[in-house]
């Protein structure tokens, strides 16, 4: 009983290296070791640049990253401060958001979307759409909604 065993053991044993064997490439397969170029953008770099103040008179620094085409980054409002002592007893006013995560994929040509979402606490979601556009050596950014600022950003 205990050799019946100890066959089927090692049957099993050969069973499973001879499954582990290589199996020759297929000739549709690239060819190992010669990676392909990763595509690049015209827009590619390190971005830097301040808005207007909008309607909400409230300019934003952006700082924006575009790496083969994809935009990551942030929008900071310099002016946003923490909560201040209430003298008049009443509600607060509700905190405007003071960061924003920029996400994208840029185009070369024409206009690009954009969207950017708040860095706030709690269950307050707050997005917005940017649009930008490559404008001579820059790139202007421009919120299609809420406070409508626009930044034009230099090339860092």
């Amino acid at each position: 009983m205990t050799r019946l065993l100890i066959v089927l053991t090692l049957l099993s044993i050969a069973g499973a290296a001879q499954a582990q064997t290589r199996t020759p490439a297929s000739p549709l397969a690239p060819p190992q070791g010669n990676a392909e170029p990763v595509p690049t953008s015209a827009l590619d770099g390190n971005w830097r640049g301040t808005s207007d103040g909008g309607s909400c008179n409230a300019p934003l620094d952006y700082v924006l990253t575009i790496e083969n085409g994809f935009v990551d980054g942030s929008a900071y409002d310099n002016t946003a401060q923490g909560p201040k002592p209430n003298t008049h007893h009443g509600p607060p006013p509700a905190p405007t958001p003071g960061l924003w995560q920029i996400h994208g994929v840029a185009k070369n040509s024409g206009p690009f979307s954009l969207i950017s979402v708040a860095s706030v606490k709690g269950s307050d979601h707050r997005e917005g759409k940017l649009s930008a556009q490559s404008d001579g050596g820059g790139l202007v950014v421009t919120e299609t909604g809420g406070c409508r600022r626009t930044a034009r950003l230099q090339r860092r």
